[in-house]
This record gives structure tokens, sequence and C-alpha cells, in this order.
């Protein structure tokens, strides 16, 4: 058990690593850097002597060699192939340890599979917006999945009768961290970070520059998604519903861990709560400087970073609040 807990910390490090390097690729505008998958330019590291650039070239006309771009690619490509092999390590000894539990290793195993499905068609079908905002996704998935697996590795504690009836408050504030992150995917998806640059909605008029058919537009079948292929009406509008969203997404999680944290005596849930409270804090004041300093580099990748972190403290606190206690005992383990 304890190679497990070392296992699943690591994982845990590990894709944040991933998150964070994905959101400085993608914030670099280098998601094409490597026009092909899962080599660069046919190459397993950036062609940088004259001959390999002199192929690269021959079969990508299209996308010339830029090496910094190309670096940022593939060393987010190095670092998500090794958390493909780590929590392949993680499933192949929790089944021949015969360790407990299997269901989250199977799980975990199944969706970086599909990651990397996803970042393929992320290359090949040059940043689609939908396949973006799904990796973006699917990422922030494999981070909170990775920290419940190491929460059922940990000793159980018992289920505190004070926090029985907060369980629907619960889902609902990690189901609108969900849907305010997956909006923010798209936004960033489809070049609209920027679309309105003045607080504390956007410029003047914005109401009637609203477009949301446009903005929930798959826009498929083009050739090239980099840039963004959406008008300048559905890209405000998209990042207007944004920021609407986050004033949602901060008043629903607020009311949920201040009730959490009056009742919660746990040291762990406590401890758990304050850090949620000041990532909760912290993600919204780095919305505000996206917009004031026009989305520097640094501000936005922490902008990714802590909203994994929030979702990740969310959905183990989720786990945590108890449906119901057994009659028989105020101790019971959570049900």
């Amino acid at each position: 058990m304890t190679r497990q807990r070392w296992l699943a910390s690591f994982a845990i490090i590990l894709t944040l690593c991933v998150i964070t390097l994905g959101a400085y690729t993608r914030l670099t505008d280098a998601g094409l850097g490597c026009p092909d998958w899962p080599g660069c330019y046919g190459f397993l590291k950036v062609p940088q002597q004259d001959h390999h650039i002199a192929q690269a070239m021959q079969a990508f006309p299209d996308r010339p060699v830029h090496a910094e771009k190309a670096w940022n690619e593939m060393i987010h490509r190095y670092f998500a192939g090794s958390l493909g092999v780590l929590i392949a390590l993680i499933f192949v000894t929790s089944w021949w340890r015969a360790a407990k539990p299997k269901l989250i290793p199977s799980a975990l195993l199944l969706l970086v599979v599909f990651q990397a499905a996803l970042g393929m068609w992320t290359v090949t079908l040059n940043l689609m917006p939908l396949v973006v905002m799904g990796h973006l996704l699917g990422g922030f998935a494999l981070l909170s999945l990775s920290a419940v697996y190491w929460l059922q590795l940990q000793p159980k504690l018992p289920a505190q009768s004070e926090l029985v009836g907060l369980k629907p408050l619960a889902y609902l504030a990690v189901i609108v961290v969900i849907t305010q992150i997956a909006l923010g995917g798209w936004t960033a998806a489809n070049y609209a970070a920027l679309a309105c640059i003045e607080l504390p909605v956007c410029e003047a008029g914005w109401w009637q520059r609203m477009d949301l058919i446009a903005a929930f537009d798959l826009h498929l079948g083009h050739d090239d998604y980099e840039y963004g292929v959406m008008s300048a009406e559905a890209r405000q509008t998209v990042h207007v519903l944004h920021r609407f969203g986050a004033i949602v997404t901060f008043s629903v999680v607020a009311l949920y861990l201040w009730q959490l944290w009056r009742r919660a005596i746990q040291p762990r849930i406590r401890k758990l709560t304050l850090i949620a409270i000041a990532l909760l804090i912290g993600q919204f004041c780095l919305g505000v400087m996206n917009v004031v300093l026009h989305l520097p580099l640094v501000n936005a990748v922490a902008h990714n970073v802590v909203a994994a972190n929030l979702l990740m403290v969310l959905v183990l606190l989720l786990v945590q609040v108890p449906s119901k206690v057994s009659a028989r005992s105020p101790h019971a383990e959570y049900k």
C-alpha cells in the first residue's frame, strides 16, 4: 500500500506538471509547434541540424521549423508520455499486488489513453476548439481522479454527521466549477481571452454585439483553427459568458465552503476547506488580472493551474462529505 501511495502522489505531481506545460504550450501559440504526432517533423526530438531541418521543410513546407515553439510542444509530450507510463505502472501494480482499490487505476488508464488520442487529434485536426477544450478537461479529470485514488489509500476517517445534508451543494459546486472550466477552455481554444479588455463586463455596447448561436457553433470543417475562426462578436460573447460564469462560480463555491467550514470538525476537511477558499479567491483575482494586464503569460498559466487545483480539492471534499451516517454508530465510515 505504501508503494501505491507514493505512485499516486507522484501521479498528482506529474499531472500538475503536464497541465502547467500544456497551458504554457497553448499560451505561447506552440500547439502546432510540431505539425505531426507523436514526433516532431518526423523526429523524436526537435530537428536542429541543417540537413534535418531541410528534411522537415520538405515534409511540411507550410510549417517552417520554429525551434522554441517546437521544444515547448515536445517537452509537454515527453512529460505527458511519462505520465502515461506512470499510470500504466499504477494499473499493473494495483492488479498484480492485489492492491485495493482497482476501479480507479483502471479508469485512470482508460482516461490517459483517451487523453493521448485527444493530444494526437489536437495536432492532426489543427487545434479544433472542441478537441482542445476536451484535452483540457481530460487533464483536469486525470488530476482529480489521481487525487481521489490517493485519498482512498489513506486511513479512512469516521463520517461526520454534521456534514449530512451538504452533499447536494457539494455536487453543485463541483458541477459549476467544471462548467466554468469548460467555458474557460472554450474561450482559450477560440482565442477569445482578449475579446474584452475592460471591466466589469466589456467595452460599451457589448450587449448589442452578443451572438449566442455563433459563440457555441462548433465551426467544423475548417482546415486550420490556429488563431481562431470565430467572428469578433462570437468571441466577445464567449468571453462575456465566462465572466458571468466566474461570478456564479464564486458565489456558489463560496456558499458551499462557508457552510462546510461552519460544520466541519475533522482537521483534514477543515484544512482542505481553507485551501479551497484560498484557491477560489486566488483564481478570481487571477481572472481580473488577466483582463487588467492583458493576459500576461505567467498570470494566464497560473489561472489554468489554480483552476485545476481548485477542482481537485473540491472533488476531494465531495467524496468526504457523507450522504448519510449509519444509525448504528456516529463513527461509521463515509457512505
